[in-house]
């Protein structure tokens, strides 16, 4: 009973973060403002629900799964390298940010 709650409040949190960061992903200006939506908002949202099939799993009599954890360890370790190699990229080929946006007088020079 009590796990059932704690899967759905999981499920719940993750799709919610999942929908805040598509919607980033739409909305924000620029492109280094776009990446914080999939590389934020939507892994924190993906590990929520991971942890929500452990759970579920786990109290349904399959037992403890890893396959869920390896997902999670792998998800949680390359969306924010890809998104650095993104913004590496993208401050390689000079690609504008929107004027206002901060941090760009921290950005070095090839």
């Amino acid at each position: 009973m009590i796990s059932e709650w704690v899967v759905s409040i999981l499920l719940l949190f993750g799709g919610l973060f999942i929908l805040i960061g598509s919607l980033g992903l739409i909305k924000l200006p620029d492109f280094y403002m776009r990446l914080h939506g999939p590389t934020k908002a939507t892994t924190l949202g993906m590990a929520s629900i991971l942890i929500a099939a452990m759970v579920f799993f786990a109290n349904s009599g399959h037992g403890f799964s890893v396959k869920e954890i390896l997902i999670t360890v792998f998800l949680l370790i390359t969306a924010p390298i890809s998104g650095y190699m993104l913004i590496k990229s993208a401050i390689h080929h000079k690609l504008k940010a929107k004027e206002g946006t901060k941090g760009l007088d921290n950005v070095e020079d090839d």
